[in-house]
């Protein structure tokens, strides 16, 4: 099991993986802008933004001769999918730090502005506006994945935060209710090619408890860490122990498994999205599958909770970036 960190940690030393940094946190405490390798430095913010009306995916990514942008929203009630993305050469102009708060990340008309309040995420893109505040959360987990001293990535994934605002579609404008948002942040020198799976459950138990489930797999088997874990009420229980993952991209509408020695979650997809871009040297295939969690998962005391109705999404991602 890797260490859980305390304290501020470089995540590079003399242009190499920093020893100390590999491990796991409860908060943001990796710094990572020295982090330089021409070519090869991936930085992102993905914000996934969960309401009774709509799912939002939003995420900025530089990958240093080139950068992303993307937002997708989801109409639950009718599926449809409204989706803008564009792509530019080179970096992005601002680039993504990690020095927080407060941090502006700009692209287009896509913007993630922190605070110590939380953070405002603003978009607006042709028949499409949002305006949506995120509240602070309570334990993250961020990890360091050391595929060897010259490649590694550090994630960090915050669940379950309140959120609130505004979506227009078409002219139309919905309040947000019941609305709660997941971030997923990444900062890393990678490999040409990269495949992974997250999943991320939120909500109440059907025990009034407040739990998120984050579970990943593929790029961290092997390494020695994990992306898994239960949050109860807030408090983090890390998992370090890989995950298996079962599930069949041929079909839409099949269940996602997620199986392991403090975990047995199914994910039953209402809608899935599949999103390829090729463009040169560029390539992702992604399949996001959108539902609701049932089983059971466990934490480090040896409680067991209940997972149904807990809402979240599975996905497998394939990039060549």
């Amino acid at each position: 099991m890797q260490p859980e960190i305390t304290e501020p940690v470089e995540l590079v030393v003399n242009s190499r993986l920093n020893p100390d940094s590999v491990g796991w946190t409860r908060t943001p405490l990796h710094r990572s802008n020295n982090l330089r390798s021409p070519g090869r430095t991936k930085r992102w913010e993905y914000w996934g933004v969960w309401s009774d009306e709509y799912f939002i995916g939003l995420t900025l990514a530089d990958l240093s001769y080139a950068h992303l942008m993307d937002i997708y929203v989801l109409d639950c009630s009718t599926n449809t999918e409204t989706v803008r993305s564009s792509i530019g050469l080179g970096p992005m102009r601002q680039r993504l730090s990690d020095e927080l708060p407060p941090m502006t990340a700009t692209a287009g008309r896509l913007r993630f502005t922190d605070s110590i309040t939380g953070t405002r995420l603003q978009a607006s893109a042709k028949n499409v506006e949002l305006d949506v505040n995120v509240g602070v959360g309570s334990d993250a987990l961020g990890v360091v994945v050391p595929w060897n001293t010259k490649q590694f990535q550090y994630t960090l994934k915050d669940l379950n935060r309140p959120a609130t605002g505004t979506v227009t579609i078409a002219g139309q404008t919905i309040e947000l209710s019941n609305a709660f948002a997941v971030l997923d942040r990444g900062r890393g020198i990678w490999p040409y090619r990269m495949t992974w799976n997250w999943g991320t459950g939120n909500g109440k138990s059907v025990d009034g408890v407040t739990l998120g489930l984050q579970v990943g797999g593929k790029w961290t088997d092997g390494t020695g860490s994990t992306e898994n874990g239960l949050f109860v009420n807030g408090r983090l229980h890390y998992w370090p122990e890989e995950l298996t993952w079962e599930y069949d991209l041929a079909d839409a509408a099949a269940p996602w498994r997620v199986h392991g020695p403090q975990l047995d979650a199914v994910l039953t997809p209402f809608h899935r999205r599949r999103a390829v871009t090729e463009l040169g040297v560029i390539g992702t295939r992604i399949h996001q599958a959108f539902g609701t969690w049932t089983g059971w998962a466990a934490d480090n005391d040896g409680n067991r909770y209940t997972l149904d109705g807990l809402v979240g999404w599975a996905e497998e991602a394939r990039n060549r970036w």
